[in-house]
């Protein structure tokens, strides 16, 4: 089993799309049929897609984990709430711009 796609609506796009570049994700903006423009991330078999949420749609609780290569260059763009320390690794956990917890930890150099 492999997560291949994810897709979150967000409240801000604009500032959710810059906040997940930041991460290192590179998004292209899109639009099928007629549904509504959004950003899409693919890499390495991975589909990441931030969608405009509806007037009425409430932003979820979900809780997301990333390894990252750089994570001093991550937390200048976003405030830093909370770490902790799993298996020996510490983890940083901030806030997107719709206010979901990422969990942020440094990626291993490949």
């Amino acid at each position: 089993m492999k997560l291949d796609l994810l897709v979150l609506r967000c409240q801000q796009l604009e500032p959710s799309r810059q906040f997940y570049e930041s991460l290192g994700f590179r998004f292209v903006a899109e639009k099928h049929g007629t549904g509504p423009m959004h950003y899409a991330a693919v890499q390495d078999g991975f589909v990441f897609e931030l969608y405009p949420a509806s007037a009425n749609e409430a932003v979820d609780n979900t809780r997301l984990g990333f390894g990252v290569k750089h994570i001093p260059q991550s937390l200048a763009q976003a405030p830093q709430t909370t770490t902790r320390e799993f298996d020996g690794t510490r983890i940083y956990i901030v806030r997107d711009p719709d206010g979901r917890k990422i969990e942020l930890r440094e990626q291993a150099a490949s």
